[in-house]
């Protein structure tokens, strides 16, 4: 992180980066609370792209290699944004255990 000019409070932020890529991801991909998982992949990605991708900066030797990550890390930042307003859908667990009706 210090590479890239983010000097404040560092093991606080690798610790909320884990915390928040960990939790969220989960969330997203078992398809419960889906809405909050993608809120929180969002809080990381948005950030780390502008940070690190940040291709305008960087040299022309590397300026395609990190405007592709760039491109990239804004389609993932995309779907995000489509999962919020689109709901996960059938394949969620939530779906599935409301479809299978599980006795209490």
């Amino acid at each position: 992180m210090q590479l890239y000019g983010v000097t404040w409070n560092l093991d606080f932020l690798l610790t909320g980066a884990i915390i928040l890529l960990f939790l969220g991801s989960t969330l997203v991909l078992i398809g419960y609370y889906s809405n909050i998982g993608a809120i929180m992949l969002l809080i990381y990605f948005v950030p780390t792209t502008f940070i690190i991708y940040s291709f305008w900066n960087d040299p022309v030797s590397i300026r395609k290699m990190q405007s592709i990550n760039f491109m990239r890390n804004l389609t993932m930042i995309g779907g995000l944004i489509m999962l919020i307003v689109n709901k996960p859908g059938n394949y969620s667990v939530k779906r599935l255990i409301y479809v299978m009706r599980l006795p209490r």
